[in-house]
């Protein structure tokens, strides 16, 4: 994170054409590492992460002109970044051939073979888990887990309750941990 960044700051510069500019490159320089690994989390593909950022800010600096501020800048890049990832991840399906058995299985050797995964043993198996999950609560829980967002935010985002992300979050849990008990 920079630390000059100032959210208020960066409002003002993006309300001005003559400053829009700066203040959009302050907010790609603010946010484009978290943005990364939320995005790669759920698609894997270090290729595939890069095309969505840029795809997400690209839908950002488009549409900055209808931000209202009603919700923080980070809640809505989150939002951009998170429909982005599901519509990439729905066409990856509807593409994927019917004779795969099994999704997870391709998702999790694209994983293995990644040269820009460093994870040890353990980070693998997280990963593995992960990919058990359907895909709002592998969101909701990398959000919570490595972002460690709030609820309220996450509510946001997602546009539903704060007990509603409570449950997916605690049920991803579970399934998580039943699936190392197993695999250990």
């Amino acid at each position: 994170m920079t630390p000059s960044y100032n959210e208020r700051e960066v409002l003002t510069l993006l309300q001005k054409e003559s400053t829009q500019k700066r203040g959009f490159e302050m907010i790609v320089a603010q946010y484009s590492e978290q943005l990364y690994w939320q995005i790669r989390r759920m698609v894997l593909s270090h290729e595939d992460t890069n095309d969505l950022l840029q795809n997400t800010f690209i839908k950002a600096w488009t549409n900055i002109d209808y931000f209202r501020a009603e919700a923080k800048l980070s809640t809505w890049l989150y939002r951009i970044a998170l429909n982005e990832c599901l519509t990439f991840l729905n066409k990856q399906r509807a593409t994927a051939t019917v004779s795969l058995d099994d999704p997870e299985a391709d998702a999790l050797q694209k994983l293995e073979s990644d040269p820009y995964f460093s994870g040890d043993k353990a980070q693998m198996m997280l990963q593995k888990a992960l990919l058990t999950l359907p895909e709002k609560q592998r969101m909701v829980f990398n959000l919570k887990y490595y972002q460690e967002m709030k609820y309220e935010e996450m509510s946001d985002i997602f546009g539903t309750t704060v007990g509603a992300l409570k449950a997916s979050y605690h049920h991803a849990v579970k399934k998580i941990e039943k699936f190392l008990g197993e695999e250990y």
